[in-house]
């Protein structure tokens, strides 16, 4: 009897625990459709341009057990959905507040719109369904297709953005080489805004450097060089500028080159400004608490150096310890008409590290005579 009863027991435990590992680690299965529901409104018109969100909803999809879905709305002008475009917003409810501009925007670029005077007045009808996946992007499945079919839309164009890179490219960057073009710094804080320290010399055959810019480093129609940018008279007095397409350096020199986007309804403005290539030594390395342009300026390579040299700064005249929540610490920086915080940079391992947007750069303690070498063209530094 004490035998059986074990048997029982075991068996009983078995099949505890393996329901329990069920709970713990289900299995999805995986759901042919589910529904999207057909709003109440449908009947009225859908003004997108007078309206923030169209309502939709669903049932969840049955994977077998409640679990966390993404939503993503599709829409198209055509019942067949062979085009179709995906919204930006996703959701993880199965009530969705979906935006009005964003719809509208999708219609514009469905109907391959060009020009608002082309843009239909009258309402039209536009198809909607769902997509649904689990929280890690696996078990796709899609909706049923609703008609809206009165949707007023408008002439809606994505919002224009701040670049979020740009590039210099050049007869000086390895024969216009992406490779080996300069990925400027992103002035902290101030979206557009960017600057580098930048050789503007010779190239391999002596001529002296042509640049454009980009905001990706490819040509792809990104680029812009004389015929778009805007530099000030200051900047081209400095650096000879002259050009039809690529800028040309007429003084050839290190500077440090700042671009700043301005948006312009639908044109993005590029100021450009070439400067004298002022670096400094700042905080208590420079013998009291100097910061930015009241620091001490790095010795500049001779252009005769090429490209590949470094930048020197003046020995340290005060000890430095390293101290991550203070200001103590070796400090560098450009000027450029901003905070000096906010372009700043340091040496970490041998590394040139830029601040850009990220927060405060941990300290690196030095002391009386040392210097700080930097090779902006390398993004290599030393401090010795």
């Amino acid at each position: 009897m004490r035998k059986i009863y074990n048997i029982a027991l075991l068996a009983c435990l078995t099949f505890f625990w393996a329901c329990n590992t069920d709970i713990e680690h289900p299995i999805a299965s995986m759901p042919d459709t589910f529904v999207l529901n057909t709003p109440a409104y449908v009947s009225g018109v859908y003004d997108l341009k007078n309206t923030e969100t169209v309502q939709l909803t669903c049932s969840q999809p049955d994977y077998g057990f409640t679990a966390v879905t993404t939503y993503r709305v599709q829409v198209a002008t055509e019942s067949s959905f062979e085009n179709f475009t995906i919204l930006p917003t996703f959701y993880n409810s199965a009530k969705m507040d979906v935006s009005a501009s964003e719809m509208a925007v999708a219609l514009v670029n469905l109907l391959d719109i060009t020009d608002e005077a082309n843009f239909p007045t009258d309402p039209f009808p536009v198809y909607v369904r769902l997509s649904a996946e689990l929280s890690d992007g696996s078990h796709q499945v899609l909706s049923n297709i609703i008609t809206l079919p009165k949707v007023k839309g408008y002439f809606a164009l994505e919002p224009m953005k701040m670049p979020n890179n740009i590039y210099i490219v050049g007869n000086i960057t390895n024969n216009w080489s992406w490779d080996a073009s300069t990925s400027m710094v992103p002035v902290n804080g101030t979206d557009g805004k960017f600057w580098a320290v930048q050789y503007l010399g010779k190239d391999g055959d002596g001529n002296n450097a042509e640049i454009k810019f980009s905001t990706t480093k490819a040509w792809d129609g990104n680029d812009f060089g004389m015929k778009v940018v805007d530099i000030d008279n200051d900047s081209k007095t400095l650096a000879g500028i002259s050009g039809d397409d690529n800028i040309a350096i007429g003084n050839p020199g290190w500077y440090i080159v700042v671009v700043t986007t301005e948006i312009s309804g639908r044109d993005y403005i590029y100021h450009v400004q070439f400067l004298e290539p002022k670096v400094y030594l700042c905080g208590f390395t420079t013998g009291g608490s100097n910061w930015g342009s009241d620091g001490l300026l790095f010795t500049v390579p001779d252009i005769s150096l090429g490209s590949n040299a470094d930048f020197v700064s003046p020995a340290f005249i005060g000890n430095s310890t390293d101290d991550p929540g203070g200001d103590s610490g070796i400090r560098a920086c450009v000027v450029i008409g901003v905070d000096w915080w906010r372009t700043e940079f340091m040496v970490f391992d041998n590394v040139l590290i830029y601040r850009g947007n990220g927060d405060d750069q941990d300290r690196v303690s030095g002391s009386i005579g040392q210097k700080l070498y930097i090779n902006f063209t390398e993004g290599t530094g030393k401090i010795q």
